[in-house]
């Protein structure tokens, strides 16, 4: 397995497609229906915050995502929006995807998103991702990596917690838990050497 920052053009869609298969239950009555959020993500993936994972034969097997003040894996913005889902549905769309952002700050480096391939998840690549995260973010004068994991995925959350990352708070969703589909975010943060 090969870890590389980036990726390229044709890989759009594969990685888009890969988005959504794990963050479609959060976002699918946001960014649905699924035709349109696959081309809304598959525009709006940004190669620069990105870290990709592939096999010997180059399949792609994970991402890793990270956000900066200059972007986000999946950024994008309102005219990218307006393109796919129209000025009405890019103008709720936005409004809800407003209330679920989160704010870079600067002591710690985001990383904005996490998914392995369905038939190779438990396979370490996830772990080898999470590392060239904190790479990154050493690299860039970080001291610390900083996630949310959703309550409805505990394998994720455990993965964390074996590569080092610790629970730093919580974040009720309220009313809009049955939108998104979970109850809160929990804020982890893992400490480089």
């Amino acid at each position: 397995m090969q870890i590389t920052a980036g990726f390229s053009d044709p890989e759009r869609p594969e990685i888009a497609r890969l988005y959504w298969e794990a963050f479609g239950p959060k976002l699918g009555r946001t960014l649905g229906p699924t035709p349109r959020a696959l081309r809304f993500i598959s525009a709006a993936l940004s190669p620069d915050h990105a870290f990709c994972a592939r096999d010997g034969q180059g399949r792609l097997l994970g991402v890793a995502g990270f956000k900066t003040p200059d972007g986000a894996l999946v950024g994008g913005n309102f005219r990218d929006m307006r393109r796919v889902y129209g000025l009405t549905g890019a103008l709720w769309r936005a409004g809800l995807l407003a209330l679920l952002s989160r704010d870079v700050e600067n002591r710690r480096f985001l990383m904005d998103g996490l998914f392995v391939a369905p038939d190779v998840r438990g396979q370490g690549i996830g772990s080898r991702l999470l590392e060239a995260i904190a790479q990154e973010a050493a690299r860039r004068g970080y001291a610390e990596v900083r996630l949310d994991v959703i309550d409805s995925n505990p394998r994720a959350r455990a993965l964390y917690e074996r590569r080092g990352f610790a629970a730093v708070g919580s974040q009720p969703m309220g009313w809009l838990g049955p939108l998104f589909g979970f109850r809160s975010a929990t804020t982890m943060v893992r400490r480089l050497s």
